[in-house]
């Protein structure tokens, strides 16, 4: 059973740092694009950053030059680092895994940024 597990969430002040980790298990990692989208609360998910199997990405405006995502192949995981937070990041952060019409999801990790 595929399965995608984030990690890396939690309260962070605004200006600081967190990287988000998304483990995959059941598929052919490589192969996949990786994308990361947010929720906020009462607003619709969306995307935040994606990294295609050949590593090109793309962002969202909102988050260009703060965020930055990564692969590791070998190890089956992708990343987000995320720097220069600022309250408005505030969301549950979702790890998308995408190939043709396979396409899974993790359950979300929170991230708060408040002081």
């Amino acid at each position: 059973q595929v399965q995608l597990v984030e990690s890396g969430g939690g309260l962070v002040q605004p200006g600081g740092s967190l990287r988000l980790s998304c483990a995959a298990s059941e598929i052919i990692f490589s192969i996949y694009a990786m994308r990361w989208y947010r929720q906020a609360p009462g607003k619709q998910r969306e995307l935040v950053a994606a990294i295609t199997m050949g590593y090109s990405t793309n962002y969202a405006d909102s988050v260009k030059g703060r965020f930055t995502i990564s692969r590791d192949n070998a190890k089956n995981t992708a990343y987000l680092q995320m720097n220069t937070l600022k309250p408005e990041d505030t969301a549950v952060y979702y790890c998308n895994a995408q190939r043709l019409a396979n396409d899974y999801w993790g359950k979300g990790t929170l991230v708060t940024v408040s002081s």
